[in-house]
Order: C-alpha cells, then structure tokens, then sequence
C-alpha cells in the first residue's frame, strides 16, 4: 500500500507562452510576413481596408498569476504601420510564489510607425507582476506607447491592498537611448497609492508616449484633452526635442478604471491620427 502522505502534490502548471509578428509593406499596403505562436500566446489580424495593419493580442490562459511568463516581439518593416492591442484587459491574479511577467519587444525599421495599444492591465490583491517594454526605432520610424493599469476594480468590491508591481521602458532610436522608465510598487500599494506625489488617491493610471516629428504640435491639444485636475484624477503632458524627432508624454490617474477612460480614449485618439482608436476599444 502507497501512503499518500509521502507523495508530493504535483507541481502547478505556468504559462510558458510567446508571439511574434512581423509586417512590411507590399502592393501598396502593409501586409503579414510571419507569425508565430507558442502556447497560449494568439494573434488575430481583423479584416480591415489599407494602413494600419490591426493585430488583437490574446492570452487564451484568462490572466497571469505567479510563476507565468508572457512574451510579444513585434516588428514593423521599413514604410510600414501597424496597430497592436488586446482583445481584453489582462488580469494578473495572487501570486502564492515568484511573480507573474510581460515581456514586450517591438522593432520598427526606418519610416514605419506602430501604435502599442493594449487594453488595462489589472491588478489583484496579492499579485506579484514585473512587466517590460523594449522599444528599438529606426531614423524615421515613429511610434504611439501606452500602458494602463487599474489596481483592483470597485465595481467588483475588489481593491488592492499587498502585492507588487513593476513597469519598466526603454525605448532607443537609431541606437540612442531616448526615453526610460522605471515605475516600482509595493507591497503595500493601496497606501502608497495615497501619497500626493504617487498618485493622490487614484487607483487608475496610465502612461502615453508619442515618438514622432509632429509630437511638439499636438501637445497644447493633448493638454486641453487631459483637462483641469478633477476630484481623484489628475494628468499632464511634456514635450522634449530628440534629435530630429520629438516625444509627447503624458500622465493620466483617476479614481477608477472608468474615468480614466473618459479622458484616454480622446488623447489615443488624436495622438494615434488618421489611425484613431483601436476597434476592440470602448467606453
């Protein structure tokens, strides 16, 4: 007779998951030139008319939890466009042990453009998340960043309390460092989140930056679109010159994840142009 006591419980299954695309232009317009899928890493290109290329990343694991590891490399070839976001907003859920984490590359070769428009990323109480963004331009290549994140969601009752998160970016052009970040919480985030210089309160926060020659004129524009400083929310936007480009950055918080909408998807919408909103995207 086996003693059940003696045998150790089987080890937790993680997702070991990882996509890559890559696009360039033919025949006019951009077009898919490979793609490959590992796990539960998916990408779906909807059926649109000319540029941008559409790409909706899907995690079919339903959210990351610790342990679980993501990855997405996308490149954009020379005079091409592209557009990436999410089917859903991904959920990073308790962490029992090690950390959850997102690792995104994106590569655009001289005069293409992306727009790295995921849906919200929220976080639960008790997860642990270390997400990455590696940008790398060309001369000439523009590009349209952003990164959400809801800290538990109050329409479910649900609030972050213990847990960790970090966001790192670094994003290079013609092999120039332009732009890098390190955003850092926990493992009290819910009181961290209080201090006036976190977040005043705010459990919703985003961050937009816009790469590109015309980044200077769309900065009073995107200032009238983040609007005064309400009750729990707040936000800015800063211009600096790079070389012959320029990048637009702006700040965003809010009390929740649907205020923060209220003022993102007009400032995606003017600083993404003729590209406008992702079609996944809504109120």
């Amino acid at each position: 007779m086996i003693d059940d006591t003696l045998v150790p419980p089987p080890a937790a299954q993680r997702v070991a998951a990882r996509a890559r695309l890559f696009c360039g232009r033919s025949g006019g317009r951009t077009r898919l030139r490979r793609l490959y899928q590992d796990g539960s890493a998916k990408i779906r290109m909807p059926a649109v008319q000319g540029d941008p290329l559409e790409a909706v990343l899907i995690n079919t694991a339903g959210g990351l939890t610790g342990g679980d590891r993501l990855g997405w490399d996308i490149e954009v070839g020379e005079g091409a466009s592209a557009s990436i976001t999410t089917q859903a907003c991904e959920k990073i859920y308790r962490a029992a042990s090690d950390r959850a984490e997102t690792n995104v590359s994106l590569t655009v070769c001289a005069n293409g453009r992306i727009a790295w428009l995921p849906q919200e990323t929220i976080v639960f109480d008790r997860a642990a998340f270390a997400r990455t963004l590696d940008v790398e331009l060309a001369a000439g290549a523009e590009a349209l960043l952003l990164e959400a994140t809801l800290f538990g969601r109050l329409a479910m009752g649900e609030q972050t309390v213990d847990g960790s998160f970090h966001d790192r970016w670094r994003v290079r052009q013609d092999g120039k460092l332009i732009h890098a970040e390190d955003f850092r919480i926990g493992p009290d985030i819910a009181a961290r989140l209080q201090r006036p210089a976190v977040a005043g309160g705010a459990l919703a926060i985003a961050t937009l930056l816009l790469v590109s020659p015309r980044a200077e004129t769309l900065l009073d524009t995107a200032r009238a679109v983040i609007g005064e400083p309400g009750i729990g929310d707040s936000g800015g936007a800063s211009f600096w010159s790079v070389g012959q480009s320029g990048k637009l950055l702006a700040r965003l918080t809010a009390g929740d994840g649907y205020q923060l909408r209220k003022r993102l998807v007009p400032l995606v919408e003017l600083l993404n142009g003729r590209a406008g909103l992702p079609k996944l995207w809504s109120l």
